[in-house]
């Protein structure tokens, strides 16, 4: 469509979870202990990873800016939903609904990114562990974070320019409570073919990544569990990976099942419940899954406790 065409939208309005006035209350208090609990819990990991020598470890690196991702993604998120439950005014400027979806897609993306390097770490730390801290040293660790950030923050400029470079000359209403690629499509009167491939094309070879780096990582890890005699052994070299293939599996689950559907199949009322999940459910679990089942996490959290008591 031709650009001369399109009205100049300065702002979108959400329209939100739910119009009910009685689930309000219920969402919001909901919605508010569940982002408490994202906060903190992420904020305490990565506080406690800095501060217990015992978990200067390439795992406990990963695992720090995996909390990070999830703080930074949920955060452009969060409040603002929870304000707009009971605003009246549920508007957002263009460029801060630009800006909101900038961050959310590099953090999502980088997370994406950060669970197959986590992957290749387990296969390291379980193949040699004698070799492990010099395979997996500093430079090598913080080298890989740098290509997550660099992959994530590229991928969500794409997507971020192609998406407000479209016309939008109807409604500026988002049938969504956040600024979000299929909702902004389905108000285009432009042609989305080219977003649609791309985010087909870009994200599906970043998920199809991400997959077969952690099914190719623990399949060396089988390999190499299987090589240990003892059933002990062999149980600790499991337990170490349940968590990280949780976390995988929630979120890659949840990813291929909102992205990867031609927009003409989208309901945008059922996909708030999934999208509610991702952007807040999915960063409260990850901190207690690592953390409830780890006994590093458990020793640093009782040491800071005593110090804290004494």
């Amino acid at each position: 469509m031709d650009k001369g065409n399109c009205s100049s939208l300065t702002e979108f309005f959400f329209l939100g979870i739910t119009n009910n006035p009685e689930m309000k209350v219920t969402l919001f208090t909901i919605i508010l202990v569940i982002y408490l609990i994202n906060l903190l819990a992420n904020l305490g990991m990565i506080i406690l990873i800095r501060m217990d020598f015992q978990l200067n470890t390439p795992m406990y690196f990963f695992l720090s800016h995996l909390s990070f991702c999830d703080l930074c993604y949920s955060t452009a998120i969060g409040p603002k939903m929870l304000v707009d439950l009971f605003a009246k005014n549920k508007s957002i400027p263009i460029r801060g609904c630009a800006l909101q979806f900038l961050i959310f897609c590099t953090f999502v993306d980088s997370e994406c990114l950060l669970l197959a390097v986590m992957a290749f770490d387990r296969y390291k730390a379980i193949s040699n562990p004698l070799l492990y801290t010099v395979n997996m040293s500093n430079r090598v660790c913080s080298l890989l974070m740098a290509g997550v950030y660099l992959l994530g923050t590229a991928d969500a400029l794409i997507h971020t320019t192609l998406t407000f470079s479209l016309c939008f000359c109807g409604s500026n209403e988002i049938n969504h409570f956040f600024c979000d690629v299929p909702p902004l499509l389905l108000l285009s009167c432009s042609d989305t073919q080219v977003n649609e491939l791309v985010i087909f094309t870009i994200f599906g070879f970043i998920e199809l990544s991400t997959i077969t780096g952690v099914l190719v990582s623990y399949c060396y890890i089988i390999l190499s569990v299987l090589k240990i005699r003892s059933a002990e052994g062999r149980f600790r070299a499991f337990s170490t990976c349940t968590s990280h293939l949780t976390a995988v599996a929630f979120f890659q689950g949840t990813m291929l099942f909102m992205y990867f559907r031609p927009s003409s199949s989208y309901s945008l009322d059922q996909d708030k419940i999934t999208s509610l999940f991702y952007t807040l459910v999915i960063p409260m679990l990850n901190p207690l899954i690592y953390s409830l089942r780890n006994k590093d996490v458990k020793g640093a959290l009782e040491k800071l406790k005593n110090k804290i008591c004494l």
